[in-house]
């Protein structure tokens, strides 16, 4: 279950407490969290809905819409893979939730690493190349990173030869180490991130 940024920040700022989906099965848990574009959110609690028509113009607006209406629209709508889910199942599910905390990565990020923990960086980034049958990646993505902060993702992808989706998800890998951040366009490394380059001379 993705939350969209819009979504997320509305759970952060608490103006939404609700989320409903189509799904044959419950894809989340009552307690569990996500981290999210505004901080990690906690599922309270989820619920099926036997009744979709039942659903409020109150409850449609603490889940972002602007009314049942609008809600039920999407509900019924044909399959798609989109971050607000649409159908994709034949039983409806309320999830409330609350904002529980920030993105822990955000101050890792910003925290320039000592020699102990340069160690360690160093150490989870050798397990990332040492995965790759290829050979090692992550020195070639994060120097590019710095010396082109902001560039478009496809842009990125063209020069390195690569698919833009997988090439995308190593530098989530490389973002979940606190090495780089996601600007509104593009990237750029973040300070322990340049801590960690400048360590390799």
């Amino acid at each position: 279950m993705m939350l969209p940024a819009r979504i997320a920040q509305g759970v952060r700022d608490g103006s939404i407490s609700l989320a409903y989906r189509r799904w044959e099965e419950p894809r989340v848990r009552a307690g569990g969290t996500q981290l999210t574009s505004a901080g990690i959110v906690r599922f309270e609690a989820v619920d099926e809905i036997t009744d979709p028509a039942a659903i409020t113009d109150a409850e449609a607006r603490e889940a972002g819409f602007a009314d049942a209406g609008a809600l039920l629209e999407l509900l019924a709508g044909p399959p798609r893979r989109g971050p607000r889910g649409g159908r994709g199942g034949d039983r409806v599910f309320r999830v409330r939730l609350a904002w529980v905390g920030e993105d822990p990565r955000v101050r890792l990020r910003a925290a320039v690493p000592d020699p102990a923990e340069l160690a360690e960086v160093a150490a989870a980034v050798a397990r990332l190349d040492a995965g790759r049958r290829t050979g090692p990646w992550t020195r070639q993505i994060l120097e590019w990173i710095r010396d082109h902060p902001g560039v478009i993702s496809t842009e990125l992808a063209a020069l390195l030869g690569r698919e833009v989706a997988p090439m995308k998800a190593d530098i989530r890998r490389l973002k979940a180490l606190g090495l780089t951040e996601s600007l509104r366009v593009g990237y750029r490394l973040s300070p322990r991130g340049v801590a960690y380059l400048g360590s390799l001379g």
